[in-house]
């Protein structure tokens, strides 16, 4: 990936003043509940920056960054999931991918959304709609990633992941993300947080299953349920890491009552394995008149990757 450094100088002083980017992977409740906190700040500037994108369009694929890099404390072994979120309003929708090793890259389907009027609120039900959300997982060793679907319709990206782990999964879960801007459109505070109960282990029923019950999914939400009334008495992620927090302070301060514990901190980072060779070696391969044609010209061939905004200037005598 080429990527882009920041130049907006007070932007930058701002963003180096801030706890570095980070994710804390915590466990509570005696292992009952597990979750991951995740400082985005540079992690959403550094996206912003390799599409070039407006604040509309930020805070689509930011939210929807943000939620699959939560995604990835979930993984088992060499992982990748991608995310493809399709709708009918205007923003069309978004492929998000994440794996196993940190990264995390995406793009919009639709990078120019158009606004009728100007916004009042970070609502985005007006230009998500109504749509579905496809969840792909492919293991190292598989040769077919498994899909799963589920519609969404609340206007809420992180809720309507959250959705897709309740029903394709039956495993209770949420997720919250925020981006916090300053009166420019500035960035200024990215984050989230994905917390999930995790079954009860020990015993097999008479008959051999697994010992679960509705009044076992009953306490699972009445636990999640408390857990997230916990976390909604702090203020956005997006403000709190704009206002330099810290991952201790929020962590063991919220959840105090289920005796957290940081199990891990791991970086996660807004990258794509693309490079100039790579798109040479592409175009290298296609049919010989497609080649001439673009030589005609004279002038080098200009490449974008698509999940990542980098642009390759692929020069004729490469060819």
């Amino acid at each position: 990936m080429n990527k882009l450094e920041l130049t907006d100088k007070e932007l930058k002083a701002h963003i180096e003043q801030l706890e570095k980017d980070d994710m804390a992977v915590f466990v509570m409740a005696d292992g009952r509940l597990r979750g991951s906190l995740f400082h985005g700040t540079r992690f959403v500037n550094q996206l912003r920056l390799q599409h070039n994108l407006g604040i509309l369009e930020t805070m689509v694929l930011g939210q929807a960054s943000l939620c699959a890099a939560l995604m990835i404390p979930m993984m088992k072994g060499e992982e990748h999931i991608t995310l493809h979120y399709d709708c009918n309003g205007p923003a069309q929708g978004f492929s998000v991918e994440a794996d196993s090793k940190g990264t995390v890259r995406g793009y919009l389907y639709n990078d120019h959304i158009p606004v009728e009027r100007p916004l009042e609120n970070w609502n985005l039900k007006p230009f998500l709609g109504e749509g579905t959300l496809t969840v792909s997982v492919l293991h190292k060793d598989d040769k077919e990633p498994f899909t799963s679907t589920v519609q969404v319709d609340s206007g809420n990206i992180a809720r309507d992941i959250a959705w897709y782990y309740n029903q394709s999964e039956q495993v209770s879960t949420a997720f919250f993300v925020s981006i916090q801007m300053d009166n420019k459109g500035r960035v200024v505070g990215a984050g989230g947080m994905f917390l999930q109960v995790m079954p009860e282990t020990g015993g097999l029923k008479n008959n051999g299953s697994a010992k679960t019950s509705s009044s076992d999914k009953t306490a699972d939400e009445d636990l999640l349920l408390r857990a997230e009334r916990a976390f909604q008495t702090c203020p956005s992620l997006g403000q709190w890491f704009s206002e330099k927090g810290n991952f201790e302070d929020l962590i063991y301060g919220l959840f105090r009552e289920f005796k957290p514990s940081i199990a891990l901190k791991r970086s996660v980072r807004y990258d794509c394995p693309c490079s100039e060779e790579g798109f040479l070696n592409y175009i290298k391969k296609l049919p010989a008149e497609q080649l001439e044609e673009m030589k005609k010209d004279g002038k080098p061939i200009e490449v974008t990757c698509r999940n990542c905004g980098s642009v390759y200037q692929i020069g004729l005598e490469n060819i």
